[in-house]
């Protein structure tokens, strides 16, 4: 299992979820990527560029579920993780990064 965290703009992006009702699939997405955050389906991305590092997964056709994954296992309060899935942002596309 991994250790999930959130940047301040994913945080942010919880509330525009809410009210497009989309998220329930990004809670989804967020329990896979702790599973497993290479698991396939549903498919993901490895992305390029200036967002090298990153992984990203579709919430529906316009957003996405962009993440970077640490692999250095981490024990906090007790339980050990794998590693560690940053979630970056859960609203927009790319462009907007």
């Amino acid at each position: 299992m991994f250790r999930i965290v959130y940047e301040k703009q994913a945080v942010r992006d919880i509330k525009n979820l809410k009210a497009a009702k989309l998220d329930k699939k990004a809670k989804d997405l967020v329990e896979i990527v702790r599973t497993n955050p290479y698991q396939n389906p549903p498919s993901y991305e490895k992305l390029v560029g200036n967002l090298s590092g990153f992984y990203s997964r579709r919430i529906n056709i316009q957003h996405r579920f962009i993440y970077q994954v640490y692999e250095e296992k981490v024990i906090v309060d007790g339980t050990t993780y794998e590693g560690t899935v940053k979630i970056i942002s859960m609203w927009s596309h790319y462009e907007d990064m």
